[in-house]
């Protein structure tokens, strides 16, 4: 497989926007050039498939994604204590060797950022999405012990230079600004590469 030009990993806490930033960058760069590679995906297929779900209602921002989310997370937690990089190779089988852009909109954890560092260490470009603990619950978010206290939630609130901090707080006029950073980041990566 070819490797990317620009890798972009972005993380943070549910309902801070990730999906909605990642999908926004995907729109302005286009789907010729970029693509989104989630690391939650090959988790949520393998996980519906052993226990009989369905596969497309875990990967929307539904109730039966929280339903199943708490066994989902400790289900992923043994399979990255076989192999800590191992959704991260599932997600970039995806990957079409014409995408020159990579956006891994979900990653979670110290091991995922290591992995893309260790393996694109020139094209990888980390970024951590924020937003407001009210803004977050106004998006639905209602903090769960046992999910919002685990490593899924927390590995990467520290131990992790962030390349671009954006805060997501729903203001469109705030975030513009903030992409058009990152969108001139991966056109000077492009450029030199």
């Amino acid at each position: 497989m070819n490797a990317p030009d620009v890798v972009l990993v972005f993380s943070g806490k549910r309902k801070s926007g990730k999906d909605f930033t990642t999908d926004i960058l995907l729109e302005r760069l286009g789907t010729d050039l970029c693509t989104i590679l989630r690391l939650s995906g090959p988790l949520k297929h393998q996980y519906a498939k052993e226990n009989n779900l369905d596969f497309n209602k875990l990967l929307d921002a539904t109730s039966y994604k929280e339903e199943h989310r708490a066994k989902m997370i400790s289900w992923g937690e043994e399979q990255r204590k076989k192999d800590p990089a191992y959704f991260c190779r599932l997600a970039i089988k995806s990957a079409s060797p014409n995408h020159k852009v990579w956006i891994i909109s979900d990653a979670r954890r110290q091991t995922d950022v290591a992995f893309f560092k260790e393996n694109y260490s020139k094209q990888t470009v980390t970024i951590r999405v924020t937003a407001e603990d009210s803004v977050r619950a106004s998006r639905g978010f209602m903090y769960t012990k046992g999910i919002d206290d685990a490593e899924s939630e927390c590995d990467l609130d520290h131990g992790v230079t962030w390349d671009f901090i954006i805060s997501n707080n729903g203001n469109i006029d705030v975030l513009e600004p903030q992409l058009a950073q990152i969108i001139d980041h991966i056109q000077e990566k492009l450029t030199y590469t």
